[in-house]
């Protein structure tokens, strides 16, 4: 399996493909195998980056499909759409793979509906609330170009340490 790497906001040939709205995802253009092998690479890369989200333009794939990880669950949704969001909203700090070391306060409903598919093909609605339903719509934003710096206040740079 290849080794994808995080792509970056700051490399310019990387942030072109992390600011287009992606491709919808053609269930019949892949296999069940391909599709079993891009989310294992996904939740790879998404792991090693000790990250709880990713989607597919941030490894340089130009497809709509993210997947994510929230109190020992994992998801991995294809062709998503936020069909419903709470009026209530919440801020709370975000940072991102393709943005390290930055972070800002974000305000975003806090409660969502997200419709999309499973690795199946098959229509799926999840009810989402707390930071499953941040993650999901961090990660619906990367797959419409939308990085969250665009949407943050407060920007501050953090080093992380004790990263293993």
């Amino acid at each position: 399996m290849t080794e994808y790497g995080i792509w970056l906001i700051d490399n310019k040939q990387e942030a072109k493909l992390l600011r287009k709205k992606m491709a919808p995802f053609d269930f019949a253009k892949h296999s069940k195998q391909e599709i079993r092998d891009l989310l294992k690479t996904m939740r790879e890369a998404m792991k090693n980056a000790n990250g709880v989200g990713l989607s597919a333009n941030q490894i340089g794939l130009d497809m709509h499909v993210f997947v994510a990880q929230a109190e020992g669950k994992f998801y991995a949704i294809f062709n998503s759409k936020l069909t419903k969001v709470s009026d209530e909203k919440s801020t709370l700090e975000e940072g991102c793979l393709s943005v390290p070391n930055i972070f800002g306060e974000v305000t975003r409903p806090m409660r969502v509906v997200l419709e999309g598919y499973d690795r199946n093909g098959k229509k799926i609605k999840i009810k989402a609330w707390g930071l499953l339903a941040r993650i999901f719509q961090h990660e619906s934003d990367h797959l419409n170009g939308t990085v969250f710096i665009d949407k943050a206040k407060d920007l501050h740079t953090y080093e992380l340490t004790n990263r293993e």
